[in-house]
């Protein structure tokens, strides 16, 4: 060892082993929060998507329970968890990569605590979103699938993941299109059905990942500064606090591009045959159910992200030190 290097110093941020500690902490505390939080996403995802057996829970807190205890009726304990071993298999390279990117970005944009500004914190957080969706999208739109299919009658077999997955890569009757010859859009390019609603989720990310980050860094900036050393003692209880109000302001904040993305993701199932834009998703949506359409889940939204955004940032600073980065 070199007698410049101080033994149990966490290395460098800019080297491979730092990285992989911060892309491990981030993954670990992406898949804890959704674990906890997984009954609440799938009836979340049924209302977004206007699945209609759960269109009559919708809209109310009491609908959030009548939904569940519904699914659990039908399918018990399974019922209330379909999709999310998809979701595990999408958080922990999501959640990795989100972390570890906002660490670099961080490091880079501001390498000092002069130089950390909220345009920073914002803009560090918005591209270490749009980062990790860009590189984990297809693995959301099949684990929205597997969690917005149900289906009546004595038979409810839940799809896995390998099937919800070649279902969609084979799934709409191409029709001919005068622009591109015999074959559809979607048919020529069967890859693109993986990324329905991803212009829209990446519209959506930004203000989520970019509020949340910004939020994170300013309030623990003021509630709870390091020591002059740069050091932060172990604070579990003000990291839930601070985690719980960052999720709840960047939910609200992106909340409308979430329902148009959740729309566009399962628009497979009502249009296979082509690719629906933000505009028609949109007017549909209000259409339907006015403003309010673009809210609706959010009740549902703020009982899952308080807890997922809270345990998500703490057991990220949690495994940060047990990692010793």
């Amino acid at each position: 060892m070199s007698p410049n290097v101080v033994a149990g110093a966490p290395p460098g941020k800019q080297s491979f082993d730092y990285i992989v500690r911060t892309g491990i902490a981030g993954g670990v505390a992406g898949c804890v929060a959704k674990s906890i939080v997984a009954p609440l996403d799938r009836v979340k995802i049924l209302f977004q998507a206007s699945n209609p057996e759960f269109q009559k829970y919708a809209g109310t807190w009491n609908g959030v329970m009548q939904a569940g205890r519904d699914i659990y009726r039908h399918d018990g304990i399974p019922g209330l968890f379909q999709g999310h071993s998809a979701t595990l298999l999408r958080i922990f390279p999501y959640a990795a990569i989100k972390f570890m990117a906002y660490d670099q970005l961080h490091y880079v944009m501001m390498p000092t605590r002069k130089d950390e500004t909220n345009l920073k914190r914002f803009v560090a957080g918005a591209l270490a979103g749009v980062t990790s969706v860009f590189l984990t999208y297809p693995l959301e739109v099949v684990r929205v699938r597997m969690a917005f299919h149900t289906k009546n009658g004595k038979s409810r077999s839940r799809p896995s993941f390998m099937y919800a997955a070649k279902f969609m890569y084979q799934e709409g009757a191409p029709q001919a299109s005068p622009l591109i010859g015999s074959k559809s859009f979607l048919e020529r390019f069967p890859i693109l059905k993986f990324y329905r609603g991803f212009t829209v989720t990446v519209a959506g990310m930004i203000p989520y990942a970019g509020v949340s980050f910004l939020s994170w860094g300013f309030l623990r900036s003021h509630f709870l500064p390091p020591s002059k050393a740069g050091h932060r003692p172990p604070t579990p209880v003000a990291d839930l606090v601070i985690g719980a109000v960052s999720g709840v302001v960047a939910q609200t904040a992106s909340y409308p591009f979430e329902i148009i993305r959740r729309r566009m993701q399962v628009g497979g199932i009502t249009r296979p045959d082509r690719w629906l834009t933000w505009r028609e998703t949109a007017q549909s949506i209000w259409q339907t159910s006015g403003w309010r359409g673009f809210y609706i889940g959010l009740s549902i939204g703020y009982l899952k992200v308080v807890p997922m955004t809270a345990v998500s940032f703490t057991v990220w600073q949690g495994c940060k030190r047990l990692l010793n980065v």
